[in-house]
């Protein structure tokens, strides 16, 4: 009983720190990478679809992202779609393949980029102290059910405040390399 419940906990909290990895990885650093497409859609034919789906992204010259499209109608929605993502990115269009060039980022923009950072980690702790809760929760009823002993509560509660310790960590240790990459000039 107290395996399951450890287990899930654990589950929550990997998925939560997973989480946490995407949202910072989608905060751009000042370089080029193609995953800062990754959470654009684009509409075709009347579904909202991923634009790694749709098209060929690329990196050229280390500040430039080039898009090309598999299906060439496509061109105007993807510059639509690139608009209204808060990336921050201006499209032009050559042809049949757009290029987003990534303008450098101030000393200003950097620290905004790390509180926003450091709000993203906060949340995923917060998501973390939650699931722990809720586990601690579960313990608990299990003792008032008297199914497990005061002595067996106690011991699943530091196994979950280990595992808690574990994936804070975690998210530290993430939140610390994207801080060190946006500070990077």
């Amino acid at each position: 009983m107290i395996d399951e419940i450890l287990k899930d906990a654990e589950d929550r909290m990997k998925k939560s720190v997973e989480s946490a990895d995407t949202a910072l990885r989608k905060v751009r650093t000042g370089r080029a990478h193609p995953s800062l497409l990754d959470g654009i859609n684009v509409e075709y034919y009347g579904a909202p679809t991923p634009l790694r789906q749709l098209a060929n992204v690329s990196v050229e010259e280390g500040r430039t992202l080039v898009v090309s499209p598999f299906d060439k109608q496509l061109v105007p929605e993807i510059e639509k779609a690139v608009l209204k993502s808060d990336l921050g990115l201006n499209p032009s269009t050559a042809g049949t393949v757009i290029r987003l060039p990534l303008p450098a980022l101030t000393e200003e923009t950097r620290r905004d980029l790390v509180k926003v950072v450091r709000q993203e980690a906060e949340n995923a702790r917060v998501a973390i102290r939650n699931i722990r809760r809720d586990a601690n929760s579960d313990v608990k009823e299990l003792l008032k059910e008297k199914e497990i002993s005061e002595d067996e509560e106690r011991s699943a509660e530091e196994q979950i405040q280990k595992v808690t310790d574990r994936m804070v960590a975690q998210v530290d240790q993430l939140l610390a390399e994207k801080e060190e990459d946006l500070m990077k000039v």
